[in-house]
């Protein structure tokens, strides 16, 4: 007869595991997070950056707040979306489009993101309906716990405002990016602390008088209102040693030390045209000496003109790599890789991204920045973290300063806001 095994008694001593529901209720432990995006990939990865090193980045929902497109529909994007996209129906009607054609096109499921060659591990994508998130909510807080709702950008403002105010027991809403007016209509707002330049005495200078009373914010942050350096992402010392690992064929060959360069565009608070490029190419040929290699990145916002002289100067340079767009996004790839980085300032996102490795970086064109870009370029020079591109550099010599951490720091500030509503993440 074949012999039963078992089980040993557990020890009255060792530590057992109690299901949630006996520990502390399941209405305290949030589970799932909602991300609202605006289908602009540097406010999306905030979102994302942040779900991630919350650790729940396995179980996200990605709702997108979308505007009309073509047309007339260029002119109205300063308007609120609500408007827009009334303004929008009315003229569809005028033309002859069917309203059941409008519900239709809405509720289309929209691509996965992958932000900068990493997948963003979101369940779905789906069109913003403030009632379906809503009902989403209400059905999560009884089976599951509270859910995260994580927006950034202008145009998710209303639609996260909304749940909060429909769902606030069932919810904790946080607004990246400051949404200028009624910050209590949240339960944390993430804000780049240059969001708060109006208030200093160098950006009320600045604005005349009678206009003071429009600028926003008006009022210092509050004690729900959480300051960063720069902007949020999903940029840390894991995911760059499991990057560099990824991308090691692509790179282990490539001389050293290796120099990347990201190149944005021309914002309304940083301008610049085809003189910086001619700029950025005289100080790249500068240094290049003290190079192994050279690889350059456009943006979607960089003018074709500007990445043509670019091209035209340095494509045919031994030492130089142009990434054309096609293929992987090698972002990531070279965020693991390069030695040091060179990044125009009109990209808070990119220059927070390279700083947070602890590498070189160097920035190009920050005194054509203005506003509130003066602030940022400012702090991070002050803490050692950036230096300008004059071409006088040796890229060959490093050094080092404390890397930005603002991401997992706003995470932590979640945690303990959860934390006082009695709420925790179950991981």
């Amino acid at each position: 007869m074949r012999r039963i095994q078992l089980p040993e008694p557990p020890s009255p001593t060792a530590r057992r595991s109690t299901p949630d529901i006996f520990e502390s209720g399941v209405h305290t432990f949030v589970r799932r997070a909602v991300v609202i995006g605006n289908g602009s990939a540097a406010s999306e990865n905030q979102s994302v950056g942040l779900v991630r090193a919350l650790g729940l980045s396995d179980k996200q929902i990605l709702y997108r707040v979308t505007r009309p497109k073509g047309g007339i529909n260029e002119w109205l994007q300063w308007l609120p979306v609500s408007l827009h996209k009334k303004i929008d129906y009315i003229v569809r009607m005028i033309r002859g489009y069917s309203q059941l054609m409008l519900k239709s096109q809405a509720k289309k499921l929209m691509p996965l993101p992958s932000e900068n060659g990493v997948s963003a591990g979101l369940l779905a994508v789906l069109e913003a309906d403030v009632k379906q998130i809503v009902s989403f909510a209400r059905e999560t807080y009884e089976k599951e716990g509270p859910l995260l709702v994580v927006a950034c950008g202008r145009d998710t403002i209303s639609t996260a405002s909304s749940i909060k105010r429909l769902a606030s027991e069932n919810v904790f809403v946080v607004q990246i990016q400051h949404p200028r007016l009624h910050l209590n209509r949240f339960d944390m707002v993430i804000t780049p602390k240059h969001d708060y330049y109006p208030l200093t005495p160098e950006g009320q200078k600045q604005v005349p008088r009678f206009l003071q009373s429009w600028i926003t914010p008006r009022d210092p942050p509050d004690c729900h209102v959480v300051l960063t350096m720069g902007a949020l992402h999903q940029i840390d010392f894991t995911s760059i040693r499991s990057v560099a690992v990824t991308w090691h064929d692509e790179f282990a060959h490539v001389p050293r030390p290796l120099l990347v360069v990201n190149i944005g565009g021309p914002t309304r608070n940083c301008r610049y045209g085809v003189d910086l490029a001619k700029q950025l190419v005289a100080s790249l040929l500068s240094v290049l000496a003290s190079c192994g290699s050279v690889r350059i990145s456009f943006s979607e916002r960089t003018p074709q003109k500007l990445s043509n002289i670019i091209v035209k100067e340095l494509g045919n340079n031994p030492k130089v790599y142009i990434w054309d767009g096609q293929g992987p996004n090698l972002h990531m790839g070279h965020l693991a890789w390069a030695d040091a980085f060179v990044v125009t300032a009109d990209s808070v996102s990119m220059i927070s991204e390279a700083c947070s490795t602890g590498k070189p970086v160097y920035v190009l064109g920050a005194e054509r920045c203005r506003w509130k870009y003066t602030e940022f370029h400012k702090s991070l020079r002050e803490l050692g973290v950036v230096r300008p591109f004059t071409g006088s550099e040796d890229i060959s010599e490093s050094w080092s300063y404390p890397p930005l951490t603002d991401t997992a720091d706003a995470a932590k500030k979640v945690h303990e806001a959860l934390a006082a509503r009695g709420w925790k993440l179950k991981v």
